[in-house]
């Protein structure tokens, strides 16, 4: 890991270690209830996600990729706990620089935002798979000046960076958040 990478990741470990949540995201939610073909579940920045554990709950293998080893191990734990450790893989990488190598029968990223991650991302959804994504929209900087722009969807954003032979089921924002669902035909 480069320094960058480092800091990245001490700074989202220190947050998991103060509030852990495996609470799963309503995008997932509604995600996991949508016929989905058969395969594997892929949770980007997924942090201590119950939206892993949900996905591992329904029968299907998940892996789970953030730049935080410590929010991995306590889902790690917590699916282990749960009964599930043998459905929930957590990889340790950087999403500037990790891609999907798989197809999966639904992707998953809430709370994360990067252009060159998205198309790669669309690209490992099966036929019939479903991409969710949540993210921040510009409307967020006027209560959070600090979030840098390029960290922030833009008008019409992600739909419009889907490639071909996608077809986009809702696209509703929840104040300064976007969520995304979109199936691969």
């Amino acid at each position: 890991m480069t320094a960058a990478d480092d800091s990245d990741r001490l700074r989202w470990n220190a947050r998991h270690a103060e509030r852990a949540s495996f609470s799963a995201h309503r995008l997932a939610e509604r995600a996991l209830s949508m016929p989905l073909p058969n395969g594997p579940v892929l949770d980007l920045a997924c942090g201590t996600s119950g939206s892993a554990l949900l996905a591992a709950a329904h029968g299907r293998h998940v892996t789970a990729v953030d730049v935080s080893d410590m929010a991995l191990g306590l889902l790690a734990d917590e699916a282990r706990r749960r009964g599930l450790g043998d459905l929930v893989t957590p990889v340790h990488a950087d999403l500037t620089e990790w891609r999907p190598s798989s197809s999966h029968a639904l992707v998953l990223c809430t709370g994360y935002w990067d252009r060159a991650l998205f198309g790669p991302a669309a690209e490992a959804v099966l036929p019939g798979g479903v991409l969710a994504w949540a993210a921040f929209t510009l409307e967020a900087r006027r209560e959070r000046p600090h979030l840098p722009a390029e960290w922030c969807l833009s008008e019409g954003e992600p739909a419009t960076l889907l490639p071909r032979g996608f077809a986009v089921l809702d696209m509703p924002d929840f104040g300064a958040t976007r969520h995304l669902l979109a199936r691969r035909l």
